[in-house]
């Protein structure tokens, strides 16, 4: 398997944050305009509250052996969204530095406990990551997505992470984006009910069409996020392709995703349940080494996955 960093030690499995968003607005009563995370670094006791939070993901990390792959504030930091929250161009870029900061910072302490720690910046669609954003050409979407690449190569992050992307043009696009800034890209689409991308490829199809458009400037791996696996493991066809997939962040519950955005609560679903099925994908997928959760997972979530994802390394060695 081709290390994705500098360095990385033989057989490292990283463990990802779960899903910020629904935490801190559920459990902890922040709002977040356009779902937005980084405008509540200005929010002294948003950023405790943060910081409590990824304390307890790294302490899972590390109880389990695992490296962190440090993400998640800066989704919507990109221009439209940007726009839409009342930032100028530096003041967007500015808050994309504080993010990453903020990340660094917290990790700091667990340097010591950790076999490895990298720190990921985000990237979102231009558009609602459930809606169709067929609109979107290639083009138009490396434009778009190469303003917030450069912020991240200038923040010194060690890769980027693609989330929830849902058609190919737009991949395309951030793909030749990162690969413009020299960045690593793990791409993460979200599939639905139907077992496909929302746009209708599968993900086989999906991922095989990015990597063909985007030839050396193909991502570094690919994943799947805000899917459960109910919705996602059907997808995973047999193939040389499914080598590709090296990063898995399922939702917590079961229900569709438009369902769960209009709950108004937190649905967590069976953190026990979902950690056994992660860990039988670990199992028959042992080049995974990317692995965490989205919607409506934390501590709890991460906490099974990555006893059950341990366990599975160690009955594959």
């Amino acid at each position: 398997m081709t290390p994705l960093f500098p360095n990385q030690p033989e057989g490292a499995l990283y463990l990802t944050e779960g899903g910020a968003e629904t935490e801190i607005m559920y459990k902890f009563g922040f709002e977040l305009p356009h779902f937005a995370m980084f405008p509540l670094l200005d929010n002294p006791a948003a950023v405790d509250a943060l910081t409590g939070m990824y304390q307890r993901y790294l302490d899972t990390a590390a109880r389990h052996g695992f490296g962190a792959l440090v993400s998640g504030l800066d989704y919507r930091a990109s221009p439209d969204w940007g726009e839409l929250l009342g930032y100028s161009p530096q003041g967007l870029a500015d808050m994309q530095h504080r993010c990453i900061g903020f990340l660094r910072d917290v990790a700091k302490p667990y340097q010591s406990q950790l076999p490895d720690i990298r720190i990921a910046g985000v990237v979102g669609p231009r558009g609602d990551a459930y809606a169709l954003n067929r609109s979107i050409t290639e083009a138009e979407a490396e434009d778009y997505h190469a303003i917030q690449m450069a912020t991240l190569k200038a923040a010194g992050v060690d890769m980027v992470w693609g989330a929830t992307f849902n058609n190919v043009p737009e991949a395309v696009g951030v793909a030749r984006a990162a690969a413009r800034e020299g960045l690593p890209l793990c791409l993460s689409f979200t599939l639905d009910s139907r077992h496909r991308l929302n746009s209708g490829p599968s993900l086989k199809d999906a991922i095989e069409s990015v990597d063909r458009s985007t030839g050396v400037a193909r991502p570094g791996c690919y994943g799947i996020n805000c899917s459960h696996p109910v919705e996602f493991e059907p997808a995973l066809e047999p193939g040389d392709w499914i080598q590709r997939i090296r990063s898995l962040r399922p939702n917590a519950a079961k229900m569709d995703k438009i369902s769960l955005c209009k709950l108004g609560h937190l649905e967590e679903g069976d953190p026990v349940e979902l950690g056994q099925l992660m860990g039988s994908l670990a199992r028959r997928y042992p080049h995974i080494d990317m692995w965490g959760g989205c919607c409506g997972t934390w501590e709890t979530h991460l906490e099974e996955i990555a006893r059950n994802v341990a366990g599975a390394k160690s009955s594959n060695a």
